[in-house]
């Protein structure tokens, strides 16, 4: 079923609400800050709890960006449990805390747990943050204090790709 505006709006607030009382996101003042949602489309099936957006999809909370081609919302009792965003490489961006470089990823999925601070990132994932890179097919990132691990112990697929550059010298 196709939803309606007024129906968009208690979607937005409802998941506003789970992801706010979550207090998931990087900077203290993320989780203040509303969940701006734009997509082509937008589809809510009451029947299985979930939500789906289309086509360019951007979502915005305070420091947080996610880019994506879908996005869907699992809600469980009313409240967001999982998002799955998926895309020709769907992309992140977070401020973890004032004054640090921006941490960046992106995968062809990626599922966030809002109740678990937890981003997983599968499929050709990469996350950067300054001059070091992570690659692998798994990879864990905890939104709530910008802890990063990759690949998997029972894996040898899922081996982990590291580069640390050296810093740029500065000129005196």
């Amino acid at each position: 079923m196709t939803i309606n505006n007024k129906q968009i709006l208690a979607f937005g607030f409802t998941l506003l609400l789970g992801l706010i009382q979550s207090n998931a996101w990087g900077l203290a003042s993320d989780a203040d800050q509303p969940i701006v949602i734009d997509s082509n489309t937008a589809t809510y099936d009451d029947k299985n709890s979930t939500s789906i957006y289309t086509g360019n999809v951007v979502s915005i909370q305070g420091s947080i960006k996610v880019d994506s081609d879908k996005l869907v919302v699992y809600f469980v009792d009313g409240e967001a449990d999982k998002l799955v965003f998926t895309g020709n490489k769907a992309k992140f961006r977070q401020k973890p805390n004032e004054g640090d470089e921006d941490i960046t990823g992106e995968a062809l999925i990626g599922e966030y747990y809002p109740k678990k601070n937890l981003l997983i990132l599968i499929n050709q994932a990469t996350v950067w943050q300054g001059n070091t890179t992570y690659s692998s097919d798994y990879i864990q990132y905890d939104i709530k204090t910008s802890l990063v691990n990759a690949g998997e112990k029972t894996s040898d697929s899922k081996r982990v790709h590291v580069i640390v550059k050296p810093k740029a010298a500065t000129t005196k």
